[in-house]
């Protein structure tokens, strides 16, 4: 991978970075995110080099306490709703946008969105945003109720995948007791008319 397209670092120097501030399994996230990424791109018309980068690096701010997400978030002036403010999930991506841009030196936008929204969602995604959303979801490891059905799906048409994806997502917030957040329920709003025809298997 080319990491130096995006920024001034090797994708060994990376690597050693995301080691340093995430456990063996949101590492191993990591590469598979990467790859499922560049499979999407190269499927759908995405750019591959992006999508591979933008997946690699996504949870870069995951496995920092809470509070420290806050923080970043906060000392770039950020003033969060009041619904992110209730969904600590969300705030990895936010402070990981602007820790790719600050501390590696990532200036693409494109991508930078790639990790803000790769949680949330939200309407009018850009295809890479739609890509990483979708590899996030559907990487190698997991193994939700569905998850390969899942991958599947998003393997036979991006669209129903997530619609899928974020009709599960809204789900499951709702059932724990999060908002969903204006980002995802744009998502919802824009997708609510896809029909999922892909059959489960």
């Amino acid at each position: 991978m080319e990491t130096k397209k995006f920024c001034p670092f090797s994708e060994e120097e990376i690597k050693a970075v995301l080691k340093a501030r995430m456990n063996e399994h949101r590492f191993e996230h990591s590469l598979n995110v990467a790859e499922r990424a560049a499979f999407l791109a190269e499927k759908y018309g995405a750019d591959i080099e992006k999508a591979a980068f933008a997946g690699l690096i996504h949870d870069i701010c995951k496995g920092i306490p809470k509070e420290e997400q806050l923080s970043v978030i906060e000392k770039e002036g950020i003033s969060l709703d009041e619904d992110t403010l209730k969904s600590p999930a969300l705030w990895h991506s936010i402070a990981g946008a602007i820790y790719s841009e600050h501390e590696l030196g990532v200036t693409d936008k494109d991508v930078l969105n790639a990790i803000r929204y790769h949680t949330s969602g939200r309407g009018n995604m850009s295809i890479l945003e739609k890509v990483v959303y979708m590899a996030d979801l559907t990487s190698a490891e997991r193994n939700y109720p569905d998850a390969q059905y899942t991958r599947d799906l998003t393997d036979y048409s991006l669209d129903e995948g997530i619609a899928y994806g974020v009709r599960w997502i809204a789900g499951d917030l709702e059932k724990r007791g999060f908002p969903k957040g204006k980002d995802t329920e744009a998502l919802l709003e824009e997708y609510k008319n896809v029909e999922i025809t892909f059959e489960k298997g």
